[in-house]
């Protein structure tokens, strides 16, 4: 088991959480506002951290067939379809240069996993370790990275502790899932989001209790890490329509997420996950999103049903984590249109339910736009440059 050394970042306001009001009614904040821009893509930051990155609006799509063969991925490929992705996201032609063009040495790095599809859908391990070997490259030592994801018990159990590349620390936010989820040990106590949305369900959260309200960042994040890499995977999902860099962030970062589920009439995904990523320390340690499509799934996420899954053998680079979503959704619903299936802002209990097994009223994909309204990337499609690289 290891314990992340507290990195040398300058701690944001607790209270300073929240330029997300200004733009989603209905959401309160505690102090005042972070200027953040007045529109989509308004006044996008183009180099320092913060979201949208260094390179808003880009987008690097590496293909490479064989890459996963009967859903394993080849370790070799992957380490070039790192090297290249990187290279061509930054435009620099040499990887080592392109590493060190977002990341330093003294760094503290975490790379947060995304262990929930598992077995078949996970962020694979060997795309870890093509990340891990590129921040070494650029003269980060392996004992400045920590892997990290939030749940204790997913991530040994996806194998991440027992593939962890030599030298990397680990961590974790709480050992298990439970549905209040307002014990906060292993969170930062005054780093947190708040949010006027308490569990629907009965008997989950005492809407007297303020803490029902208050979505807190991990420790490993606000304490542990100078700079951020996230490793989604391709998927969709039941609630949020799809699940990529955003929820990825949004809903792996912070304690008391279920309360953006709630009931089948209560889904607030399209409120929620915009507003946890606005949190000023997710805006700026969030480098780098290395969106895992070797391996995908097209219906029923969170999870990985054999039918559900399929190789796409792909990975999909950014540090705008808007633009990577749009783009991704637009993957899922192509895989979900040769499928026979609706796309995904079309499905739900009172939309479609060609299988008959959708949990909400709607899936709520609109939280990508509203992403992009507040300024976290770009939503606009026209202004998206999406680049196609062909390996193999």
């Amino acid at each position: 088991m290891s314990h992340c050394r507290r990195a040398n970042a300058h701690r944001s306001d607790r209270r300073g959480f929240l330029q997300a009001s200004a733009a989603l009614g209905g959401l309160s904040a505690l102090g005042p506002a972070v200027a953040i821009g007045d529109g989509p893509e308004a006044d996008v930051r183009r180099d320092g951290p913060g979201l949208p990155g260094a390179h808003p609006g880009r987008v690097v799509e590496v293909r490479h067939p064989g890459s996963c063969p009967g859903g394993t991925p080849d370790p070799e490929a992957v380490r070039r379809m790192v090297r290249r992705g990187i290279a061509s996201l930054t435009g620099i032609d040499e990887p080592v240069e392109a590493w060190r063009s977002l990341f330093a040495r003294g760094e503290v790095v975490g790379v947060k996993v995304n262990p929930v599809g598992q077995p078949r859908a996970i962020s694979n391990h060997a795309t870890v370790h093509a990340i891990v070997e590129g921040l070494e490259s650029a003269g980060i030592p392996r004992k400045d990275v920590v892997v990290f994801d939030r749940y204790k018990d997913q991530f040994i159990e996806a194998g991440y502790k027992a593939n962890l590349p030599d030298g990397c620390r680990w961590d974790w936010a709480v050992d298990t899932y439970d549905e209040a989820q307002l014990d906060v040990a292993r969170y930062d106590p005054d780093e947190f989001a708040t949010l006027d949305i308490v569990h629907a369900r009965p008997g989950v959260h005492d809407p007297k209790d303020d803490r029902t309200r208050r979505s807190h960042l991990a420790r490993v994040l606000t304490q542990g890490v100078d700079k951020l890499i996230c490793i989604p995977v391709l998927k969709d999902h039941g609630s949020g329509g799809v699940t990529l860099a955003l929820k990825n962030m949004s809903h792996g970062l912070v304690n008391n997420v279920s309360r953006s589920h709630g009931t089948s009439d209560t889904n607030t995904c399209n409120l929620f996950i915009p507003a946890i990523v606005s949190h000023p320390v997710i805006r700026r340690k969030a480098v780098l999103q290395v969106l895992d499509g070797l391996n995908a799934v097209f219906q029923g996420g969170p999870g990985s049903k054999k039918e559900y899954v399929w190789q796409h053998e792909t990975l999909f680079f950014a540090t705008d984590p808007v633009a990577l979503d749009r783009i991704g959704w637009e993957v899922v619903d192509a895989r979900r249109g040769v499928q026979g299936l609706p796309p995904v802002a079309e499905v739900g209990r009172r939309g479609k339910d060609p299988i008959g097994t959708e949990a909400f009223d709607y899936r709520q994909p609109q939280h990508i736009a509203g992403a992009g309204a507040l300024g976290l990337g770009v939503y606009e499609r026209a202004k998206i440059d999406h680049r196609v690289v062909k390996l193999g």
